[in-house]
């Protein structure tokens, strides 16, 4: 074999080996987060349907509000990442730390602005005379646990950054099991009812901030970086991360006009889409797990002045992530008549579910592609563009979405629709891989 055959092989053996490393761990992180509420949920389950109301409603909240700053996670990995790849450690553990006081800074923003407005909010979302009570005290408690989690974000993106997925997967593991010894400890042992879930969570999330800022600071002083809040820095980092807080919210706005649709189409309707909801958000995770080492080894070459290897990285992530995006389609076809049974005995709902999953499986590569690109465009700082073509997606989306209960086709047209909006975003992310103006160098964009 000739050393020209063999370079290849080997380059991809090596992006394999990244990507694996990276993404596995990511992958059980993602996964973690969910359980925390899951645990919730069965803890406070057990003391009434109220009080399990009461905590759907301020979870919704609360996961809402944290997804909207999921940037402080995105814009840091790719801000920390170039700088690692141009081997200044220093300033990316200072540009991490900017990120941090970011996140204390917004996190405190929004304590000073859902305690006092909490029953309103609650009451905006419909929450019946029982249990918005509920809602009230567990927002309430679990608002004062937001700095922690938005922390959390900030902080996962310097390690991530930094190419180290695994310590947010042990802290991840750590903070779940503390979660559910708290609540259960919290809830029966102490008698507090959900208020003891609520003070549960905080604790734990309290915890894992202060763990990842242990490593933090460890790593701060091992390189001599400063922590102290520095005003520009930080002021970077929000204008880094607004783009992408555009983008986020466009996705959100879909999400919202897709299920709002599906409650138009009906109660067996709506059923079943909540249920094909939740196993496109458990898909999401594996092709967000790519997406994750994407951000962190783009960003590493782009800082390293090394073009050829971040397209390289690139087009063997996108061949990653269509053929994970094959294997959950496939999975998908052949296990749906199992996963439903699951979640409804009623066949009214399986019967509206099983062909909109058929699109959701054929439409699995392209989620694939998609989470891929949009993962190596914030790894190259490349939100501006992000932003644009989110909205692009959303303009297109949401005539389609809303005329499905005109034009017929029930929750099947509705899911051909949101595949629509994945077509859509993959062919503007494509496009601006194939352009090449993504492939900005340096420590900086």
């Amino acid at each position: 074999m000739t050393q020209a055959s063999a370079t290849p092989k080997a380059t991809r053996r090596q992006h394999d080996r990244e990507i694996v490393a990276l993404a596995v761990p990511a992958f059980g992180a993602l996964v973690a987060e969910p359980l925390f509420v899951m645990a919730d949920s069965a803890i406070v389950g057990h003391l009434g349907t109220a009080q399990l109301a009461g905590l759907g409603i301020a979870s919704a909240l609360l996961t809402t509000a944290v997804s909207v700053f999921v940037f402080l996670a995105y814009a840091t990995t790719a801000a920390v990442a170039r700088r690692v790849g141009a081997g200044d450690l220093q300033a990316a553990i200072r540009q991490g730390m900017d990120g941090i006081w970011l996140a204390l800074l917004l996190g405190a923003a929004v304590i000073a602005v859902v305690l006092p407005t909490a029953p309103s909010i609650v009451e905006l979302f419909g929450a019946s005379d029982t249990a918005a009570p509920y809602a009230t005290t567990y927002l309430r408690i679990s608002a004062l646990g937001i700095p922690a989690m938005l922390v959390v974000l900030a902080s996962t993106g310097v390690l991530r950054g930094l190419q180290d997925t695994k310590t947010p997967l042990y802290v991840a593991i750590a903070g779940f099991v503390a979660n559910a010894v708290l609540n259960v400890g919290l809830v029966y042992g102490a008698d507090l009812g959900i208020a003891g879930s609520a003070w549960g969570t905080v604790i734990a999330q309290c915890g894992m901030a202060a763990a990842y800022l242990v490593v933090v600071v460890r790593g701060a002083r091992r390189h001599g970086a400063s922590l102290r809040p520095d005003a520009l820095g930080i002021r970077a980092s929000a204008q880094a991360g607004v783009p992408l807080l555009v983008r986020t919210l466009s996705l959100r706005a879909i999400l919202m006009i897709a299920t709002a649709v599906a409650a138009r189409l009906g109660d067996a309707d709506i059923a079943a889409h909540q249920i094909i909801l939740s196993l496109w958000s458990l898909l999401a995770f594996a092709l967000d797990a790519i997406a994750i080492a994407g951000q962190a080894i783009i960003g590493r070459y782009l800082g390293a002045d090394d073009t050829d290897g971040a397209r390289q990285a690139c087009r063997r992530m996108v061949e990653w992530g269509i053929a994970v995006g094959v294997a959950l389609g496939v999975l998908v076809i052949l296990s749906r008549a199992l996963f439903l049974p699951l979640f409804t005995g009623d066949s009214t709902v399986k019967d509206a579910a099983l062909p909109a999953l058929v699109i959701v499986a054929l439409s699995q590569p392209i989620c694939g592609v998609v989470f891929v690109l949009d993962g190596v465009l914030m790894g190259a700082g490349d939100g501006s563009y992000l932003a644009k073509a989110m909205i692009l997606t959303l303009v297109v989306f949401a005539p389609v979405a809303l005329l499905v209960p005109t034009l017929g086709g029930g929750l099947t047209a509705l899911w051909g629709a949101m595949a629509l909006m994945m077509t859509v975003r993959m062919l503007t992310l494509w496009l601006r891989s194939r352009s090449g103006r993504w492939l900005v160098t340096g420590a900086t964009r």
